[in-house]
């Protein structure tokens, strides 16, 4: 079932499961047919509601002790990602979903294997627009923020080779860095910190709270850093793409505002449907020349917005 607008109801075949960290997945999903076509397309930054409701659930031996309690709840609603990574091959589109176990539906997830089939709304909302004109790039991901930023990275190296590209990842914690592997020392004093851009050529940092992995503090203090020792650097010719948790997000909005860079943010919210029906993802934005705001759709005019349109609720 599909729409006009490309979006639609796709089966995708689970092509792999695989853990990669304490709590992290990747799950590679394979769609042919209309879907193939429809998700060949997809943009960094959309997203896909996830039917797992008929996913099992793990023996009790590979569940968290403190989901115990509510992993035989229900899942009646789909959940909400985006994807990592896309690549079209002949016929086939496959797309690599990472995701952390955090709760019920995802717990679930861990469990699809070769074969399976999984039902998938999409593809959903407003992805990150690649601006002309352009020379620098600067990916900011908080925690659970990588997959869109991630996705977004292998496409600007891919397509638009004029563009430098730089990454700044942050999380609590060295366990909580949702990537995979580490780089030998040599790699990391050459600036390439991070193993999945590192595939991709660019170069990146690490921030940890508790100093267990990179700089001790917060990813935004990597970012101002960065553009402290570029004093060369044109605002016009730089853009900021980034996804976290919603302080960070304010907190690189304001880095932009007071750099006059431009700067495109994804935001999450809680989604029930993903199509604009529920009315549940509300984003307050401001009105373009007012001292009004309005309330935007997270799912349809999101989730990415222009980091200087967003009201930040902290």
């Amino acid at each position: 079932m599909q729409s006009s607008s490309g979006k639609g109801q796709f089966d995708a075949t689970v092509a792999s499961n695989r853990q990669v960290g304490e709590r992290f997945y990747k799950l590679r999903l394979v769609f042919s047919g209309h879907g193939a076509a429809a998700f060949a397309k997809f943009e960094p930054g959309q997203f896909v509601q996830i039917d797992v409701s008929g996913a099992a659930l793990p023996s009790g031996d590979r569940m968290p002790t403190e989901l115990i309690n509510t992993v035989k709840r229900d899942i009646l609603l789909r959940r909400p990602f985006s994807f990592a990574d896309v690549t079209r091959d002949g016929d086939k589109t496959s797309a690599e979903l990472l995701y952390r176990v955090v709760g019920p539906a995802t717990l679930r997830m861990t469990t699809l294997s070769n074969g399976n089939l999984v039902n998938i709304i999409g593809p959903l909302g407003k992805g990150f627009s690649i601006s002309q004109g352009k020379k620098t790039s600067l990916l900011v991901i908080g925690g659970m923020g990588a997959p869109p930023i991630l996705h977004l990275a292998r496409v600007l190296t891919a397509e638009h080779h004029n563009i430098e590209v730089e990454a700044f990842a942050g999380a609590k914690t060295v366990k909580e860095l949702p990537f995979e592997g580490r780089l030998d020392e040599i790699s990391r004093q050459l600036g390439f910190s991070i193993p999945e851009f590192a595939e991709c050529g660019i170069k990146s940092q690490v921030a940890t709270d508790d100093g267990s992995a990179g700089h001790e503090g917060v990813v935004t203090e990597l970012l101002e850093r960065w553009l402290d020792v570029k004093p060369g650097l044109s605002p016009d010719e730089a853009i900021i793409y980034a996804c976290g948790p919603e302080a960070m997000l304010a907190k690189v909005a304001e880095i932009a505002r007071e750099r006059n860079i431009d700067c495109q943010i994804s935001m999450e919210r809680m989604m029930a449907c993903g199509i604009g029906v529920c009315q549940s993802c509300a984003v307050e934005c401001q009105v373009e020349g007012s001292n009004e705001t309005v309330y935007k759709l997270c799912c349809e005019d999101g989730p990415v917005f222009d980091s200087g349109q967003v009201v930040f609720q902290l």
